[in-house]
């Protein structure tokens, strides 16, 4: 069966070519900023990579299609577009058959990346175990889909709101690889350093790129994870964004916000008690995620040429 997807002229032209392409999602365009602030935001993510020699193929499914690439007026949609679903592993298929409008996270975008034929996908922080999980069971889906899906993701590390200790035990435990690139701690979003080590580090996105093809090699299933440091100048340390979260956690609690509506909610609170500070470091880092991510997918075009 054909699969439903639609690809960008751009996209499918550096695929059909061999040309190094980089997925990007677009929940942080429907959930994580407000209009045009994620429009232009999703823009400057996409000329980053085509700055460091890749095609951007931001993905999200629109009237039962999975679209690899979208055109200015399909992103400008997006980004005006209210009720869209949030999509992962559980509710893609539903979305498509529903012919709903669906924005993807980090594991639906994994999916319809490696549908496509694209081995590396730049966002802002993974999902994790978010706190109070022993009780709640919540358990992002991102975490099983890693060693699922064979896509390596760069991320800010897990978004620092979550458990991180436990994230990287749930990753541990799926066989994942977790890297740090150029330094030694597991970095915490808005923060170069969580206070943990990464399991693994590497310096070059060549090295990043010889281990994804590695694992191919071997028959090893799954991606990995690159917890790339946001940048010194852009970072809010975890001693100044921790009285946020921690407010914001509480907040959440009494207000009875659970399961998809979490990570919004928190977002948008720290977003204020910060005084949009947390809003200027998400899009630092996540244009420094594309940088390396652009890196990575050249590199990995080199080593299969």
């Amino acid at each position: 069966m054909t699969l439903p997807l639609t690809f960008t002229p751009e996209v499918r032209a550096a695929l059909d070519e061999g040309r190094p392409v980089v997925a990007l999602e677009s929940t942080i365009i429907t959930h994580g900023m407000p209009f045009p602030q994620n429009v232009e935001a999703a823009r400057a993510v996409e000329a980053e990579v085509r700055a460091h020699g890749a095609v951007p193929a931001t993905i999200a499914v629109m009237d039962g299609r999975i679209h690899i690439g979208l055109s200015d007026a399909a992103l400008d949609a997006l980004g005006q577009a209210q009720g869209v679903m949030k999509l992962s592993r559980a509710d893609l298929a539903a979305c498509l058959a529903m012919g709903r409008m669906g924005a993807t996270t980090v594991a639906a975008t994994m999916i319809c990346a490696a549908l496509a034929g694209i081995e590396v996908f730049a966002t802002g922080g993974i999902g994790g175990v978010h706190r109070g999980a022993d009780t709640s069971f919540d358990i992002s889906a991102d975490l099983p889909e890693f060693a699922l899906t064979a896509v390596t993701v760069v991320a800010a590390g897990a978004k620092a709101i979550l458990d991180l200790p436990k994230t990287l035990e749930v990753l541990e435990t799926q066989g994942v690889p977790v890297i740090a690139y150029g330094q030694d701690a597991f970095p915490a979003f808005w923060s170069r350093d969580s206070g943990l080590r990464a399991p693994l580090r590497m310096d070059s996105a060549a090295q990043i790129a010889a281990a994804q093809v590695m694992r191919g090699q071997l028959g090893l299933s799954g991606g990995q994870l690159v917890a790339n440091p946001i940048p010194a100048e852009a970072e809010i340390p975890l001693d100044e964004i921790g009285p946020a979260i921690e407010t914001a956690l509480a907040e959440a609690e009494a207000q009875g916000i659970a399961a998809k509506e979490v990570t919004p909610f928190l977002l948008d609170r720290i977003f204020t008690l910060t005084d949009g500070r947390s809003l200027d470091a998400n899009i630092a880092l996540v244009l420094n995620n594309a940088r390396l991510a652009a890196q990575i997918a050249g590199e990995i075009v080199r080593l299969r040429a």
